[in-house]
């Protein structure tokens, strides 16, 4: 496995890890794990757990549908400890094709009760460490200069005035898309989903392999809208850009961004000491630090204000359970890929 080599000047970093409270230990061993966040959280937990442990941390960057494709192909031969972070559904997945271990953690009381019950649906093969809600982000510069309307529903994504000014990723690959497809067949139905996605596919100038992928599009100009977990936008608004969110007034669905430990890990013990470090409030108070607007698993970890608050939005009951089976996954991208995906525009 490749490594990400990291380095940081700023104390405090080391500082909301615990660092000091124990010394690169001769002989710790190393950790290799698969990250699927965003590049600045990846690379603060890699070198916080480092300075703290004492382990040596080998981290790839890889979306959650490539990792998932990763320990899948690795199956045989497992090259990965521990898959940190990325929507919930594929590490459902992962537990599903006995790719990862059970493990119970001993700090699950201390968590919220969506994290908790992400750990009992996998029979404790995964955990919950965030979440956050599904929306719209757009460029409000652009919308000014085009003169287009804000999008507040799923339906005001269809008007034709949108053509071409929409970026969403593609749900073979990512899990943000796929959490927008699962959502919408649970709040219109399947058959009024896909024709939904239809609409919107004429209106789409690009799907992109990350999640992350069209938010920074908007943020920089290249797209006005797009479908988004919102817990990015803050970070690029701090950046300078112009950007903006709103959830769907019909409602909406959220990830349950998780963690698994892979069954035949190498490094079993330190892998187990990294998932309980990422479960602390201080090493979830990295994310805030990396510009990350998640609302943490640990019901002990600070709300920042630019969190978004889960109380303001319409969520639908989202069945993670159901839309987190291989077969349900696999079937729904492949009806999205010969229905909407083939499709001109």
């Amino acid at each position: 496995m490749s490594t990400l080599r990291f380095s940081f000047g700023a104390m405090a970093l080391a500082t909301l890890a615990g660092a000091g409270t124990a010394a690169h230990a001769q002989g710790a061993g190393q950790l290799n794990v698969i990250c699927s966040v965003q590049d600045a959280w990846c690379s603060s937990i890699a070198s916080a757990f480092a300075r703290s442990s004492g382990i040596k941390v080998n981290m790839v960057k890889r979306g959650s549908g490539e990792a998932l494709a990763q320990l899948t192909a690795e199956r045989a031969n497992p090259k990965t400890d521990v898959w940190f972070g990325g929507t919930g559904d594929p590490h459902l997945q992962a537990a599903e094709l006995d790719l990862t271990q059970e493990y119970k953690s001993p700090s699950l009381g201390q968590l919220h009760g969506w994290a908790q019950e992400q750990a009992r649906q996998s029979s404790y093969r995964t955990v919950g460490v965030y979440s956050g809600p599904l929306g719209f982000a757009y460029n409000t510069e652009l919308l000014a200069k085009k003169k287009l309307p804000v999008p507040k529903c799923w339906s005001d994504l269809l008007n034709p005035a949108f053509k071409g000014e929409l970026q969403v990723a593609n749900p073979a690959s990512s899990g943000t898309a796929y959490t927008m497809v699962a959502t919408l067949v649970q709040l219109m139905g399947e058959d009024k989903a896909i024709d939904y996605l239809k609409g919107l596919h004429r209106n789409v100038s690009q799907y992109t392999r990350s999640g992350t992928g069209p938010i920074k599009a908007v943020a920089r100009g290249e797209a006005a809208v797009s479908v988004s977990f919102l817990q990015d936008a803050p970070g690029e608004r701090m950046q300078g850009f112009p950007i903006m969110t709103n959830t769907p007034c019909e409602g909406t669905g959220a990830e349950v961004g998780s963690m698994s430990i892979i069954k035949g890990s190498r490094n079993l013990e330190n892998a187990k000491k990294f998932y309980e470090w990422a479960l602390t409030p201080a090493a979830q108070q990295l994310g805030v630090a990396a510009k990350q607007f998640h609302l943490q698993s640990n019901a002990a970890t600070p709300l920042d204000p630019d969190i978004p608050d889960f109380s303001k939005i319409k969520f639908i009951r989202y069945d993670y359970a159901k839309y987190g089976k291989t077969a349900e996954r696999k079937r729904l991208i492949e009806r999205w890929e010969r229905d909407v995906n083939s499709l001109p525009r």
